[in-house]
């Protein structure tokens, strides 16, 4: 099967992508939990990169009293579900150096930073992340973890591990992403990440991690242990 590129995937998925989201609507909705207990009180703008038909982004804009929403997202078909009140940039997250603003608080989730290649660029877009969140703004990214053996499987995650160890590399976390788009199977380019990983490509970018959380995939339990979930970012820009 041909690998799609990432806006191409979407633009097919846009039709059931609400359903999708269903399907893990208690990982999602921990995560916005998180979001908006750690938002600083009387942040008023959020930039949400990545916001597929926005509903997410509204629902968090409003649990946090956000007043000024903007919306990142390269799919038109995507777009077109997007609510009419946002203000949306019609462009990639590797675009983000085009635009200026300052925001409270960004938003980068569900493994959107996994789409973006290669490890370069990844680094390129969290700069902007930086560049773009006010003094006091926090930045919140939520990646798979390649280590998150509930999820995985002890077996494909010990594989994972020792692969890290032997032949460390940053192609290592490359995976296909697959879709059944009512009975058309669908195929895209994902990234998974380690700790250390994103640790070093936050630091490159300027950003120091304030916080980390893992969530179960599938419960959306808050975990002790990182190999028990997905892993979720509170950050902030280095003075």
């Amino acid at each position: 099967m041909a690998l799609l590129d990432p806006v191409s995937a979407y633009d097919r998925l846009a039709p059931l992508y609400a359903r999708v989201a269903d399907e893990r609507r208690a990982y999602l909705d921990a995560v916005d939990r998180v979001i908006v207990a750690e938002v600083p009180p009387g942040s008023r703008s959020l930039l949400y990169v990545g916001a597929a038909d926005g509903a997410r982004a509204g629902r968090i804009a409003r649990a946090t009293g956000v007043q000024d929403l903007v919306l990142v997202e390269p799919s038109a078909a995507m777009r077109s579900h997007c609510p009419a009140e946002a203000t949306v940039w019609a462009i990639r997250a590797e675009d983000l150096h085009s635009r200026q603003g300052s925001f409270d608080v960004i938003t980068c989730l569900w493994n959107v930073l996994g789409h973006v290649f290669p490890a370069s660029a990844r680094v390129d877009v969290l700069r902007q992340f930086a560049r773009l969140a006010s003094p006091a703004g926090r930045v919140f990214i939520d990646v798979n973890h390649r280590y998150n053996a509930r999820h995985y499987g002890a077996a494909a995650t010990a594989m994972r591990f020792l692969r890290d160890r032997v032949a460390p590399g940053d192609a290592n976390g490359d995976v296909t992403v697959r879709w059944d788009i009512e009975g058309v199977p669908c195929a895209t380019s994902g990234h998974v990440f380690t700790h250390a990983e994103f640790a070093r490509l936050a630091r490159a970018a300027g950003l120091s991690i304030e916080k980390r959380f893992v969530i179960d995939y599938a419960s959306g339990q808050v975990r002790r242990r990182s190999w028990e979930g997905n892993l979720l970012y509170v950050l902030r820009r280095l003075v």
